[in-house]
């Protein structure tokens, strides 16, 4: 082994609620976790200007804050958090080899993926603005919704997520428009006809969004098009919610790791599991039912105590800590 290799017990790739919830508990049990903070330190949580669905923040929390919390709880365990991205995997071995910035190699006796999922936009710069700003522009429906009670909203969307997520809106919002590009719902015949029967929903088929628009803080309408007539309209709403679909940051896994047709990792029901031993998967990278925070995290400590249990097994030396269980 050339003494450039590293060699490390467990890494976490990936810095979201599912990184540093597995970093704290792999801290906790005496694994020294390295974990890597990927493209985006933080993950998707970076972008929500207001988290109020996480246990433990009655008065709610920003995203920024909260994982900034959370890196501070893994540190105060001596997680070893650096900068740097994973750009190579090779599990093909019996070895986890992984190489950070395409450079640096590292072996590693167990592995916990966190790299997430990516929300899809349509990318018009209108639309980057206000997401950046926090201004009216969201992936997640579920998460942002509360923020737009008694106002009115557009989602753009045809498939089943989109269809829940309206669904989801009207209950909060006076009035949903659901933006269609073709003349048909890709959704299931169920999922469309709840949309379709419910009062404060308006479908407008093939209609695409122009710009989004606002006053340079926050939203204020949408400018659609029909793509057949051509004719050009706005519509005036404070919500833009965007539900094409989402995805896994798992490229590169493949070839090594199971994965369905959309790239989601693919676990052992009711545990963290991967096709490949000593290698486990947590949050979005493997979950595209939830996609919340604290599913998340969850399924990071699922991990953690799962690669604890790998290590244990193979090595008598290696005691299962306690301290999780407390």
């Amino acid at each position: 082994m050339s003494d450039t290799i590293e060699k490390v017990k467990c890494l976490i790739i990936g810095s979201g609620p599912a990184g540093y919830t597995a970093a704290i508990y792999a801290a906790r049990a005496n694994m020294f976790p390295v974990l890597y903070q990927g493209t985006q330190p933080g993950g998707q949580l970076t972008t929500t200007n207001e988290v109020e669905n996480f246990p433990g923040y009655p008065d709610g929390v920003t995203g920024p804050e909260m994982m900034i919390q959370l890196q501070s709880q893994a540190k105060r365990f001596e997680t070893d958090i650096r900068d740097g991205w994973v750009t190579k995997v090779d599990f093909s071995e019996g070895e986890h080899k992984v190489w950070v910035n395409e450079t640096k190699e590292i072996h590693c006796d167990t592995v916990i993926i966190s790299t997430g999922a990516s929300a899809k936009y349509l990318g018009l710069d209108s639309e980057q603005k206000y997401l950046k700003l926090g201004g009216g522009v969201s992936a997640c429906a579920v998460c942002d919704g509360f923020f737009y009670k008694n106002q009115e909203v557009v989602i753009v969307g045809a498939g089943d997520s989109a269809c829940e997520e309206a669904h989801y809106l009207s209950k909060l919002c006076t009035k949903v428009t659901m933006l269609v590009r073709r003349d048909e719902f890709r959704a299931s015949k169920i999922m469309a006809a709840r949309v379709k029967n419910t009062k404060n929903i308006e479908i407008l088929f093939n209609t695409e969004t122009e710009e989004v628009l606002g006053d340079g803080q926050v939203v204020t309408g949408v400018k659609v098009k029909n793509n057949q007539t051509q004719v050009v309209h706005e519509i005036p709403v404070t919500g833009f919610f965007v539900a094409i679909g989402h995805k896994p940051n798992t490229d590169i896994f493949k070839g090594f790791l199971d994965l369905d047709e959309t790239g989601y990792i693919i676990n052992t029901p009711g545990t963290s599991k991967t096709n490949m031993e000593g290698v486990f998967v947590s949050g979005d990278a493997a979950d595209h039912v939830y996609r919340q925070a604290v599913t998340a995290a969850g399924t990071g400590c699922m991990a953690a105590l799962d690669a604890e249990r790998y290590l244990a097994a193979k090595d008598s030396t290696f005691e299962v800590s306690t301290s999780n269980y407390n």
